[in-house]
């Protein structure tokens, strides 16, 4: 099973990016999809997480501005970016809890990271 991130870039601010995570292999079920970033000298934090139902959550800093939607035909889920500041710039990581048939437990997969860097 691999997460492969794309959408990331330059953006000046108050612009707008889209990030896509498409998970691709083996899977059977994918069962929660969330978004972290890494800003350099600090920790990941989770920016939004999104259930197999469509349930969302978000950081208190990105409320408003983000939206995480899926599509679960697709095995992809999304990050919309809207309004972004330059405390947005980080590196940005897909991260799901897949099961990859109907015995196998879950395990968590990563992608390799999309950098965005919001700056003028």
């Amino acid at each position: 099973v691999q997460l492969v991130e794309s959408g990331g870039g330059l953006v000046q601010p108050g612009g707008s990016l889209r990030l896509s995570c498409a998970a691709s292999g083996s899977i059977f079920n994918i069962n929660d999809m969330n978004w972290y970033r890494q800003a350099p000298g600090k920790q990941r934090e989770l920016v939004a997480a999104i259930t197999s139902g469509g349930s969302t959550n978000y950081a208190d800093s990105v409320k408003g501005r983000f939206t995480i939607s899926r599509d679960n035909a697709k095995n992809t889920v999304y990050l919309q970016m809207n309004s972004l500041k330059p405390e947005d710039t980080a590196v940005y990581y897909c991260n799901a809890g897949i099961s990859s048939s109907w015995l196998s437990p879950l395990r968590d997969y990563w992608g390799q990271g999309t950098q965005v860097t919001v700056s003028s």
